[in-house]
């Protein structure tokens, strides 16, 4: 019992030490905590709440009416269009167009919104001008403004309808682009965390002759890897929810899971993932030797995973292979519990995987581990 507990704290004593160097380590830190951040701020800037799909029109007004006037305001408070007032005619909205900078022009005529002849109502056609690459936008832009128009057709002629469309919401939760985007942005940061780092520390640690000289000590690799293993632990639960935070704060993120499901998810992840850098990092002698087959597993993981695009836009043969990806099940389960609610029984074949690959990684990496 005592003998346990002397390499208990021989693993304490570890712990404290691969912490520390951790935070006197500027490239770390930046790598580990600052980069996943700014790949946030590029996601959360693409797919955020705010990012919606829009239109970059201009209005060409050419009539005085009131009613062209109210639809000039009306159009500047709807945020599916971004109005350029700088362009005042079509000739110039011809020239943005040619040069990408403008998807498409309404123009208002003279005569739109007047009362012609001897009609009791106000009349007019709205064009809408687009050039052929911009052909998809301006289609749906006459679509968005003929369902608006109907709207104000209805204040002036009561027609009746001979089929409608009625909707119903649903009691089901849905996910924004964002919320199905960030967890596989914390899939790349365990990544980060769980194979940069050992590939990063150890082969500078051989090279400096520290892992030699630990070998003549009473040290165990369990002890070291157990050191490792705590230490990359709470850096990077902290860096989760560092991360957490700045996608609820800035980018409204819907937590809807259990926190403390979460954490114990991010905390096998993390674990896991780890073990491929502490094997990758073990065998190494130096950094020729680590960095090209760390890349020969983080490519594939990245681009294969989940970590920046959605699995279920690939092909279907090539999801049922992803999905034994190691890194799959950990943003398929964030994903599940952190936006959909589920709980770690829900995400129990997740969860089985994780496991498994944890056996695998770690068995590899106890099996390949080289002190010098």
């Amino acid at each position: 019992m005592n003998g346990m507990k002397r390499k208990l704290f021989t693993v304490g004593i570890f712990v404290k030490i691969n912490t520390r160097r951790f935070f006197r380590d500027k490239t770390a830190i930046f790598f580990t905590v600052a980069f996943p951040l700014i790949f946030l701020f590029v996601f959360g800037g693409i797919f955020g709440k705010n990012s919606g799909t829009s239109f970059k029109v201009a209005i060409i007004n050419e009539s005085q009416s009131s009613v062209a006037k109210n639809f000039v305001k009306e159009s500047k408070k709807n945020s599916l269009f971004k109005i350029d007032d700088n362009i005042t005619s079509l000739s110039k909205a011809n020239d943005s167009m040619s040069h990408g900078q403008l998807d498409a022009a309404i123009v208002l005529p003279k005569d739109f919104g007047t009362v012609k002849g001897n009609a009791k109502y106000p009349s007019g056609n709205a064009q809408v001008i687009y050039t052929q690459n911009n052909e998809q936008a301006g289609a749906a832009l006459a679509s968005i403004l003929d369902a608006e128009f109907k709207g104000v057709n209805s204040q002036f002629v009561n027609t009746k309808m001979p089929f409608t469309v009625s909707s119903e919401q649903s009691n089901t939760h849905s996910l924004s682009s964002f919320d199905y985007t960030f967890a596989g942005l914390l899939g790349f940061s365990i990544m980060g965390i769980g194979i940069f780092g050992p590939i990063n520390v150890f082969p500078e640690l051989k090279k400096q002759g520290i892992l030699r000289r630990l070998h003549t000590t009473p040290l165990r690799v369990w002890q070291y890897f157990l050191a490792t293993m705590v230490s990359q632990l709470v850096i990077g639960l902290l860096t989760m929810v560092v991360q957490f935070g700045v996608a609820i704060s800035v980018f409204h993120l819907k937590l809807v899971g259990d926190v403390f499901s979460l954490g114990i998810f991010l905390g096998l992840g993390i674990v896991m993932i780890l073990g491929i850098g502490l094997a990758i990092g073990g065998w190494a002698k130096n950094e020729r030797q680590a960095a090209p087959l760390a890349n020969i597993v983080v490519f594939p993981m990245m681009f294969l995973s989940g970590t920046f695009f959605p699995r279920f836009l690939m092909p279907e043969w090539l999801q049922n292979v992803t999905n034994f990806i190691p890194l799959s099940p950990v943003i398929d389960g964030i994903r599940l519990i952190a936006t959909e609610g589920k709980t770690l029984i829900d995400v129990a074949p997740q969860l089985g995987l994780v496991a498994l690959w944890g056996v695998v990684v770690y068995a590899i990496a106890f099996r390949t581990f080289r002190w010098e």
